[in-house]
């Protein structure tokens, strides 16, 4: 509560996804959510902004969505990305879907690169274009990669192993 009392935009994400959830002993209260969530995203929390496009998604405001998608995207955000891409197929715009699949996937996205690899063929995607995502996808979770990561990976996994999403190369 201090970190959001003195307007971190991180700690005003976070507080919102615990009031979002009614989790942390935090009753359920999507309006106190989207009160932090505004003003972390006005501070230039992409993940706000991420949270505000998921809600307004969810509620059925695509003008409201797509706005606070394509600010969390601008700064980086590979979900919200995902997300567009999404959003734009639903319109009819297939080609513009595939470029922001394709700079998801290039982000580390599993969601935009599984998709892109099963849709290749119907999404007009050539086979380069393909080689070139997953080169840089797996450049991306490569990047990630950690110890500490892998260990707690292994421990959610319930001891299985590291699986990360590298495609075309040994996972674990």
């Amino acid at each position: 509560m201090k970190r959001v009392e003195v307007n971190d935009a991180g700690a005003m994400c976070s507080l919102g996804c615990y009031y979002s959830q009614g989790l942390n002993g935090l009753q359920q209260d999507r309006a106190k959510a989207m009160e932090l969530w505004t003003q972390a995203a006005a501070l230039g929390s992409s993940n706000a902004h991420y949270q505000l496009g998921a809600l307004f998604d969810q509620g059925g405001d695509m003008k409201k969505a797509k706005f606070h998608f394509e600010a969390a995207a601008m700064a980086g955000n590979e979900m919200a990305r995902y997300n567009l891409g999404c959003m734009e197929l639903h319109s009819g715009d297939k080609e513009r879907a595939v470029k922001h699949w394709m700079i998801s996937a290039s982000a580390g996205s599993y969601s935009a690169m599984h998709l892109l690899l099963v849709g290749s063929k119907t999404l007009n995607v050539s086979r380069e274009s393909i080689i070139s995502i997953l080169t840089a996808y797996n450049n991306s979770c490569l990047e990630m990669r950690s110890e500490a990561r892998d260990k707690y990976i292994s421990e959610l996994n319930g001891g299985m192993g590291v699986r990360l999403g590298v495609f075309g190369r040994n996972a674990s």
